[in-house]
């Protein structure tokens, strides 16, 4: 192959004249996009909201859908007290026989070590401070940073100053205050903290790290409120954090209206950098109703003490092992004022004036849990109540304690609390599809199309806008046996282009019209490379196919670049939109100007990926009509087993890509039932023995759900599975033979 000198453009086309790396100046183009539509999320939050500020109880029936909403993102899906079981009376006390419950004392206060239930078989776990000698006057949930102790925090265990010691000084205070253990952030496996690990397995079958352990606080609401009725007093219930512990403190207060009263340290801020964060803060599609102000206007009527203090600082750089890099900084004053100044104006004109305070510590960035802000937090609790000065150290009665012991157990329970819920995802999918109805071709394609609408809106993600017109430009720039190539390039959305390259077989007849075939690359792939180089993955496999006469197309997919990339997946995420969200309407871009050509017969043109391109080929041809078939290469699998399992080699929890994870396809779409949004278009996988990917059984299992379907329907012929001695590449057997049956093209 050499390259062809002249550059001319196809006929009807402007000249594409771009020397730069069009590859990079595409992801740019998406990350420009993506920056823009984080920017303007803020005012588009407003048509999500109906408040009504006529009232305390006209404003909180009114935000009550956006709080729905909240807990649905959270993961917050399964009841506390589920499986028949009661409502747990206490706490459970954590006693060997060598070592009492009673783990501390210090001024006016006990510390026990507790544990309670909270969903399934996931507990609480942490400590319990009580009033020595009297009545609690209130009743408060602690929660520490990621990587402190309760003990810490009570002051039982060195690692926190005494003046940040909020848990001990709201308990020397005359609270009942309790402490939970937070997942911390240690380094694990292929250096992934363990929040992230966990987090990974979570997000895919719906719920959140976040989710678990906002659980774990409303399970502790519970037996707070449910113990004041029965003692006939009214409860009062607070929540307080720092880092780590103010987020889950926010949402929390947010998403339960028992909770009187919350102190957020270290944490209130705009969200708009919030991809830049540790991955495991990533909520889908937060950023479409909610930044702090929002979440703040959740808590109104109710107290939010803001404490403006320096928070949990850390860096996760580029290249640690399979990590997503992240930083974590504290807030500037300045925006933590101006995002509590915008929830003061969400809910302006609520009558009485919801108690929205900020205390500042030294300059935003001094000690956390400081006097004037616990005895602001404490005086919305408790009127009238002031704050105790500092006790005495306080005693640790234990001689040998391991926090780290406590930490795994709490890991494991979730690991196996995924584990249950991935087991159960078939059955929950299986719920979710049954409204779907194959007993006629006619009835499935009439109810399957609210399951297409939910895949597009709920889990790739829609952008609303109207895409730009097509101005093609383009360049003749290769030349094969047989064949010319053209790069392409098309307008998508502001910024955001389509680029590949286009082969035409140079026996093309005047007035004569030929299928299309889109073939795409994977992972850090090229167009350049399914046409040239003979790739061990590709083997020019777009080129041999023009060579048999089809018309081919090889676009440039965004998955290139690395973090790149990836971080347009986190920015896209926090909009309720992934990659595909761009990938699909550039395909669209792509089919519309390929069924403008005069060669190309618009009723044939069809999609054939491997890898990552598979990922493709399962996402886009259900969205994008236009293509007439689809071919997935080196990736069909049980998906969702692949990404949430933790006990297979073929698990993506432990490796780099961090940004593959979709939320909740468990419940929603595996790879059978993305297909079923194919069908009835001819649809075929391409597996080789030898193929990383995942096994032969699982690929197997999954394809059997799609060939039941395709079979129930009588569409048994439209459907293959061909399986090859070989590795992770394109084989060009079965597959060029399903292309020419059903794109109708007698094969050479």
């Amino acid at each position: 192959m050499t390259e062809q000198p002249d550059f001319a453009p196809l006929p009807g086309t402007a000249p594409l004249a771009w020397e730069d790396d069009i590859a990079s100046r595409l992801v740019a183009g998406a990350d420009a996009f993506l920056l823009r539509e984080l920017e303007h999320s803020v005012a588009r939050r407003s048509r999500h909201w109906q408040r009504d500020t006529s009232s305390p109880a006209a404003y909180t029936a009114s935000v009550a859908p956006n709080r729905a909403r909240l807990a649905h993102i959270l993961g917050l899906r399964d009841e506390r007290a589920a499986d028949g079981r009661a409502p747990f009376d206490a706490p459970e006390l954590v006693a060997t026989t060598t070592q009492p419950a009673l783990v501390g004392s210090g001024e006016g206060f006990a510390a026990y070590a507790v544990r309670w239930p909270a969903v399934g078989e996931l507990h609480g776990e942490g400590l319990l401070l009580t009033p020595t000698e009297e009545t609690p006057l209130a009743d408060v949930i602690a929660l520490p940073d990621a990587d402190q102790t309760p003990e810490q925090i009570a002051g039982l265990m060195a690692g926190v100053p005494a003046k940040c010691q909020y848990a001990r000084r709201l308990a020397e205070s005359g609270c009942r205050v309790l402490i939970p253990t937070l997942i911390d952030r240690a380094p694990i496996t292929n250096q992934i903290p363990r929040r992230e690990l966990l987090y990974r397995s979570a997000y895919e079958l719906g719920r959140h790290l976040i989710g678990y352990e906002l659980q774990k606080v409303l399970a502790a609401v519970d037996w707070f409120e449910r113990e004041a009725q029965q003692q006939g007093r009214p409860a009062r219930i607070g929540v307080i954090g720092w880092g780590e512990g103010g987020m889950l403190a926010l949402y929390a207060a947010a998403v339960d209206n028992r909770l009187a009263a919350a102190c957020i340290s270290g944490y209130f801020d705009s969200r708009q950098t919030l991809w830049q964060q540790p991955i495991e803060r990533n909520v889908f599609g937060l950023l479409e109703q909610f930044g702090d102000a929002e979440l703040a206007s959740l808590i109104a009527p109710r107290a939010l003490i803001v404490e403006a203090a320096g928070a949990p600082e850390r860096i996760i750089p580029l290249g640690t092992g399979g990590a997503a890099p992240s930083c974590l900084t504290t807030p500037a004053l300045d925006s933590v004022r101006q995002e509590l100044e915008r929830a003061r104006a969400l809910v302006a004109g609520l009558q009485p004036v919801p108690r929205l305070e900020l205390v500042v510590s030294e300059d935003g960035g001094g000690p956390y849990g400081s006097t004037p802000a616990l005895a602001t937090f404490l005086g919305a609790l408790t009127p009238g109540v002031s704050l105790a000065p500092l006790g005495a150290d306080p005693t640790h009665l234990r001689a040998a304690f391991d926090p780290a012991i406590r930490q795994t157990r709490q890991a494991d329970e979730m690991d196996r609390y995924n584990q249950w819920l991935l087991h159960a995802s078939l059955k929950t999918r299986a719920r979710f599809f049954a409204g779907l109805d194959i007993s006629s071709l006619e009835r499935f394609q009439e109810t399957v199309e609210p399951y297409r609408a939910f895949f597009y809106d709920e889990v790739i993600g829609r952008f609303e806008q109207e895409r730009l017109p097509l101005n093609p430009r383009t360049r003749r720039a290769y030349r094969g046996e047989g064949w010319t190539g053209y790069e392409v390039v098309l307008d998508v959305f502001p910024d955001l282009i389509a680029y590949g390259i286009l082969l035409l077989p140079d026996d093309l007849r005047p007035g004569e019209q030929r299928p299309v075939i889109v073939c795409q690359h994977g992972l850090e792939g090229r167009p350049q490379d399914v046409i040239q180089g003979d790739s061990p993955y590709y083997h020019d496999f777009a080129a041999r196919l023009c060579q048999r006469g089809f018309i081919t197309f090889a676009p440039q997919n965004l998955y290139i670049f690395q973090d790149r990339f990836r971080t347009l997946q986190r920015k896209a995420y926090l909009l309720k939109k992934t990659l595909f969200s761009l990938i699909v309407p550039q395909h669209q871009q792509i089919t519309d100007w390929l069924k403008s050509l005069p060669y190309v017969d618009p009723e044939r043109i069809a999609f054939y990926g491997l890898s990552y391109g598979g990922k493709t080929a399962m996402r886009v041809p259900p969205l994008v009509s236009d293509y007439c078939l689809s071919i997935c290469s080196a990736d069909y699998n049980e998906w969702v087993w692949k990404n949430a399992s933790t006990g297979n080699p073929y698990t993506y929890v432990n490796t780099g890509e961090y940004e593959i994870f979709e939320f909740d396809l468990g419940s929603t779409f595996n790879y059978a039932e993305m297909s079923w949004l194919i069908c009835p278009r001819p649809f075929m996988v391409e597996r080789g023995h030898h193929d990383g990917v995942s096994c032969d059984e699982m690929v197997a299992y999954e394809y059997a759900r799609t060939r039941r379907h395709y079979d129930l329907l009588g569409l048994g012929d439209r459907t293959a599975l061909e399986v090859f001695t070989g590795p992770h590449t394109i084989h060009g057997v079965g597959t060029f033979a399903f292309l020419h049956k059903h794109l109708r093209w007698p094969e050479p």
